[in-house]
């Protein structure tokens, strides 16, 4: 009888003790909503997903070659055995990223005859690439801009960026810049629209090929841009993802930067190496302030290293000496810009490829956009629900705002992508 007792009551407290157990077991996360799938990866699974042998992807955003392969540049991989050989420790970098690296983006970016430059007024941190640069610099200007908190980028851009600056701080609004109609920019309504802005105004810009319509100003649009920007007292911030990239020449694609700065305009800027050198996961950037003087420029960088410590402490280092390797060596980086001109023409060759085949297969549309566009992607100018079909009966993906990778298309795939997007628009 005892014995019973007891059990009874090691039961009962062992249930007391699971009721008690199960509500501190409670997740603190059982509210947390499902987020949207990412879209671009959405692509890759159907595209993973199907088994057509001779199935398209124009969905991820970066270079393969004209086997539709990852390409690695020499260049990277003659810089990568430089460094292995140099033996070097794995000590942290300074919070500003390797120095030499910092210097040699800086001059890429602005040009050794950049007075910038030469008076010794801008301010540079090594970046987790493209984004972190973004992102840096979304955050310097929130704590530190004395104008506007409202940073107006184009529609469309790049899909990244409004949770970037969001998150950062900042309030994102658009302004026109493609015209579905021509499927070119909206020189008209771009202009207009910078000058309707508030003044002193945060303005975001693609300096070259811009993500996602590859569609960017000529340099005499660009010049009257810049005029406009300067008339409303705005602060222009550059995105420069794919210098060189573009049309094959570093200085060219960086024409906007520089005549901007030629205006007495004093931008910032976010620099990404992924796409130019191909060093997509050693995730290699910058970000830079244009100051107005070498005194202004060290209380810049004093706050530039505040923000970036308790963000990520360091950069990391080793894709930095690749690129630092290849600006500060006079073969390799002559190796480097014939590799990058070999790509941007590659890609100009695709798009040339696809416009031909379309027009002989005797499509009444006028093409030209694909070729008048210029950088990794492009915008078609096809419906959401064409784009469907593609990818339905026709194993081509991409996104469904109707562009793509132009990367994705080699002379082994160009005929049946033109096919299949001539029998979904006729």
């Amino acid at each position: 009888m005892l014995a019973t007792s007891r059990s009874a009551v090691r039961r009962a407290a062992s249930k007391q003790y699971s009721l008690k157990n199960g509500a501190r077991a409670a997740s603190a996360w059982s509210n947390v909503p499902q987020g949207p799938p990412d879209a671009i990866l959405g692509i890759t699974e159907a595209f993973k997903a199907d088994s057509n042998p001779e199935k398209i992807n124009l969905g991820v955003g970066a270079y393969r070659d004209d086997k539709g392969k990852p390409f690695v540049l020499p260049s990277v991989r003659s810089a990568e055995q430089k460094i292995v050989d140099s033996s070097l420790d794995k000590e942290y970098a300074g919070i500003t990223g390797v120095p030499a690296f910092a210097k040699a983006a800086a001059l890429l970016a602005y040009g050794p005859d950049s007075a910038a430059i030469k008076e010794d007024r801008v301010a540079i941190t090594q970046s987790i690439s493209g984004t972190g640069a973004l992102r840096i610099g979304g955050a310097f200007l929130e704590r530190f801009y004395p104008g506007s908190k409202t940073i107006y980028i184009p529609n469309p851009s790049w899909a990244n960026h409004t949770a970037v600056f969001k998150d950062s701080g900042l309030k994102v609004e658009k302004y026109r810049y493609y015209n579905k109609d021509t499927i070119g920019l909206d020189f008209d309504g771009f202009v207009a629209d910078i000058k309707a802005m508030p003044k002193g105004s945060i303005i975001l810009l693609h300096a070259c090929a811009h993500n996602p319509t590859g569609v960017d100003p000529t340099d005499e649009q660009w010049v009257a841009i810049a005029e406009a920007v300067k008339e409303g007292g705005h602060f222009p911030f550059f995105d420069m993802a794919y210098q060189g990239f573009a049309s094959g020449d570093t200085n060219k694609d960086a024409f906007a930067l520089r005549h901007f700065i030629k205006e007495g305009l004093h931008p910032v800027l976010a620099q990404s190496f992924a796409k130019n050198m191909g060093l997509y996961g050693e995730r290699v950037g910058a970000f830079s302030v244009v100051c107005g003087s070498a005194e202004e420029k060290k209380r810049v960088d004093s706050q530039l290293k505040i923000l970036v410590r308790p963000l990520y402490s360091n950069p990391p280092v080793h894709g930095a000496r690749i690129a630092s390797s290849i600006l500060n060596d006079e073969e390799l980086n002559r190796q480097w810009l014939g590799e990058v001109k070999d790509m941007a023409d590659r890609i100009i060759t695709m798009r040339a490829l696809l416009k031909d085949n379309l027009e002989k297969l005797g499509s009444k549309r006028d093409w030209s956009h694909i070729t008048s566009q210029i950088g990794m992607f492009a915008f078609t100018g096809l419906k959401p629900e064409q784009m469907d079909v593609l990818a339905k009966e026709h194993s081509v993906y991409a996104t469904r705002d109707g562009r793509i990778s132009v990367a994705g298309i080699t002379t082994g795939n160009v005929k049946r992508l033109a096919e299949a997007i001539y029998k979904v628009t006729g």
